[in-house]
């Protein structure tokens, strides 16, 4: 699948945390992002002596790689922003230059609120949990 993911997010570097959304339809999203330690440096201040990618960094990623995955199918027009989090679980941290992959499930899509649950992995080993809300902000993208 692999659309560009820039043309379906309006985030830009630093702040773009999706590397590739793998497969999409209407039940569930697959994506990947690599944090790396070079070209993520300004997240490495956040726990420099263990290198940990800041748990909240990897909901915000999963939370993008779902939009992605929405606007790349065309289940929702506009310009979304999270506005909820819920039932977040913070299983295991993950370092830099490992690649996380995250299963997105589709709970509501329509033009005005999107509802999605996910899980990160690194392998096969699950890292974060969460269920979260984004909104319609306008359709300025």
């Amino acid at each position: 699948m692999n659309k560009n993911i820039k043309s379906l997010l309006p985030h830009r570097y630093p702040f773009l945390f999706v590397d590739e959304i793998v497969s999409a339809n209407a039940d569930e999203i697959i994506g990947i992002k690599t944090f790396r330690k070079k070209g993520d440096s300004m997240l490495t201040g956040s726990f420099p002596k263990f290198e940990y990618i800041p748990g909240m960094i990897i909901i915000e990623s999963m939370a993008q790689c779902g939009g992605a995955g929405i606007k790349a199918i065309g289940l929702a027009e506009g310009f979304f922003g999270l506005a909820g989090m819920d039932k977040v679980e913070f299983l295991k941290g993950v370092t830099y230059d490992v690649e996380i992959t995250y299963k997105i499930k589709n709970i509501r899509i329509s033009n005005r609120i999107i509802k999605q649950s996910g899980i990160a992995f690194v392998k096969s080993e699950p890292i974060v949990e969460a269920t979260w809300v984004c909104v319609n902000m306008g359709n300025n993208q």
